[in-house]
């Protein structure tokens, strides 16, 4: 999961409230084309998200939007609301209404495993972004980042400057991404005998999730003085308990994804770095990957995205201007 800022059927972000409509209803045999009509314009194409409640995945939705217009064709935008079986569901729906293709970024990357095998048995490729699934043979094609290397960047830069270390880690390890970047990070603190991994505690990639989790675990180790939440909005809940604590400025924090927010708490000195993903990339990238398989060309199995750490040295090259 990333940096950067939220969406909607066009591509449409549809609203939670919204969803029984569009998807539930907007079955093809639910509204029949009656002779002389034209059904909507181009072909359907679906995408559903951990959740769209992380700028991260506004952007690379996005990245997979741009693609789609330019074809001519259209997207529906999907937010699972970090629930298995509503994404098992919407997925159901998106199958049933027929689209081209499917880019997945699971809840959960084991619990996938149906949604996959019932897009296969009606020959709908899926595309899997950002997380992993954990059977990539009923995967067309994998995009994501390079996340063990955003934990050995974020390791790398807390050992410049936290020596010794006292570490707790928030960790969210139903996705396969947030798993790469811990033993990312717990590889390269390995190297370091004066750096501790104290405990590792499920923070639910969300800033509601992480923060009481925070709050229990500075009470619970007084000493901590380091932090490795696995994405910024993780990192945004442990600013705000350690805050509420007195306890921030003793404490370095380190984490993934480069967004807006995590750029202006590094600018603010609250947040020493943030493994920069690049979600429109990323979208970008599996949109072209699902046009290729459907034009017979053959698709790599996964491709890899790149990541760079940012630091108040660097920080100003990544902010957004206007915002």
């Amino acid at each position: 999961m990333k940096l950067s800022s939220p969406k909607r059927l066009g591509s449409v972000f549809v609203p939670a409230a919204l969803l029984v409509c569009v998807v539930g209803c907007a079955k093809p045999e639910a509204v029949p084309v009656k002779a002389g009509q034209e059904g909507p314009p181009g072909r359907l194409f679906g995408v559903t998200f951990q959740t769209m409640n992380n700028p991260f995945f506004v952007d690379l939705n996005q990245g997979i939007e741009e693609v789609v217009k330019a074809h001519g064709d259209r997207l529906v935008t999907l937010d699972a609301q970090w629930n298995s079986l509503k994404q098992k569901n919407d997925i159901s729906d998106l199958i049933h209404q027929g689209a081209a293709a499917i880019f997945i970024n699971p809840v959960n990357w084991e619990g996938i495993r149906g949604s996959l095998l019932q897009a296969r048995d009606k020959k709908i490729p899926c595309i899997v972004v950002d997380a992993p699934a954990k059977d990539q043979d009923l995967v067309l094609c994998t995009v994501a980042s390079d996340n063990v290397k955003a934990g050995r960047l974020a390791a790398q830069a807390l050992a410049k400057v936290c020596r010794p270390a006292k570490i707790v880690i928030l960790h969210h390890s139903v996705n396969k991404a947030c798993l790469d970047r811990v033993q990312g990070f717990t590889e390269e603190i390995s190297k370091y005998p004066d750096m501790k991994i104290l405990d590792t505690q499920e923070g639910k990639g969300t800033t509601e999730g992480a923060r009481p989790v925070m709050r229990d675990l500075i009470g619970r180790y007084p000493d901590l003085n380091a932090v490795f939440p696995i994405n910024d909005p993780s990192a945004l809940g442990c600013i705000s308990a350690l805050e509420s604590a007195g306890k921030l400025q003793g404490v370095t924090i380190v984490t993934v994804d480069g967004s807006q927010e995590a750029l202006s708490a590094i600018k603010a000195g609250k947040l020493l770095s943030s493994s920069a993903q690049f979600p429109k990339e990323i979208g970008r990238i599996a949109a072209e990957k699902a046009y290729e398989h459907l034009e017979g060309k053959p698709v790599d199995k996964e491709v890899v995205v790149r990541v760079e750490l940012i630091t108040k040295e660097n920080v100003d090259q990544f902010v957004k201007k206007g915002g």
